[in-house]
């Protein structure tokens, strides 16, 4: 099997990346970044796949950044990944690629769908105000992606997962998704003597977040088992956290004793966001690392990468 990643140097590509080699082998894999083809640019995309000609691409790439910067900025968030895979799948379709899987977000399910969040909750309302941006893209593809599959009937899958975090997370300020950010703020905090650490919002919401490595492994694990899969699937950790606690345990990692300021002005966002992966548990889904191991190993990676200053 020849395999082509997209999203190379990102968290999930980079751990893909990882459990490939340890996990195939004897198998090839092709890891594109920004570097080697800008996938926003159509026949570039179209040019670099027909030269590769991989059985399998594994689309990672997208247009990423925390919170902050989506609500300041959603246009790029809309039209950058809608262009991005927009010129994936029309390369993956027009090469004969035989399989594909597109890795959307959870972000694509309406804010007021009742948790946990099954995949038959797609469509059935507005989504969050603060991501509707990222979401709306992300609803696009999956939807193009069933739809090359009914037309090529071909082995176009979708995956929706959780929030991920994992070691190659983006540290990076205005950038950084939730546990990137509460390891450096407390981080900060204890490196310059802080007493306390602002917390939008009032701490009470509640997400999950699936350990990116975790997730690339069974990714590479069941890559072969495309045409098997449901067109669009759930893949998160299964339990969820408040914002409060994600803060508490960055702050036991970290070593932060200091407190949490609550700006209840800033938005919380919904109250949870938790979904349900029974499918894909059907499918060898098994996550196994434990909220606070994950953590503490994204720490690791933090403190390496400030000794060379990437924080990307």
């Amino acid at each position: 099997m020849h395999a082509l990643l997209t999203g190379g140097g990102g968290m999930l590509a980079s751990s893909i990346a990882e459990a490939w080699h340890r996990q195939r082998p004897d198998d090839r894999l092709t890891v594109v970044s920004r570097r080697d083809v800008d996938l926003a640019d159509a026949e570039a995309t179209r040019v670099a796949f027909a030269e590769i000609a991989p059985d399998v691409v594994i689309h990672t790439a997208a247009f990423v950044g925390g919170i902050a910067d989506k609500i300041a900025r959603p246009l790029p968030y809309l039209m950058e990944n809608v262009r991005i895979d927009s010129s994936v799948l029309d390369a993956v379709v027009g090469c004969g690629i035989p399989a594909y899987l597109y890795t959307a977000s959870a972000a694509v399910y309406p804010a007021n769908a009742p948790n946990p969040i099954g995949e038959g909750a797609l469509f059935t309302g507005p989504l969050e105000p603060a991501n509707e941006g990222y979401g709306l893209a992300k609803l696009t593809g999956l939807t193009a992606v069933g739809y090359a599959a009914r037309q090529t009937d071909r082995a176009y899958r979708a995956i929706l997962p959780s929030n991920l975090y994992g070691p190659r997370d983006t540290f990076e300020p205005g950038r950084s998704h939730l546990i990137a950010s509460t390891l450096l703020k407390t981080h900060t905090a204890r490196e310059e003597a802080r007493t306390s650490v602002e917390v939008w919002g009032d701490g009470t919401a509640r997400r999950e977040f699936t350990f990116a490595p975790d997730l690339a492994e069974w990714i590479v694990a069941s890559i072969g088992e495309l045409n098997e899969w449901p067109s669009v699937m759930n893949v998160g950790a299964g339990v969820d956290h408040s914002i409060r606690e994600f803060y508490e345990i960055a702050g036991a990692v970290v070593g932060f004793g200091g407190e949490l300021a609550f700006d209840t002005s800033k938005p919380s966002g919904v109250p949870q966001r938790l979904i349900d992966s029974s499918l894909a548990r059907q499918h060898g889904w098994a996550p196994r690392t434990d909220i606070r191991d994950g953590m503490a190993s994204c720490y690791r990676s933090f403190l390496a990468r400030t000794a060379t200053g990437d924080l990307r």
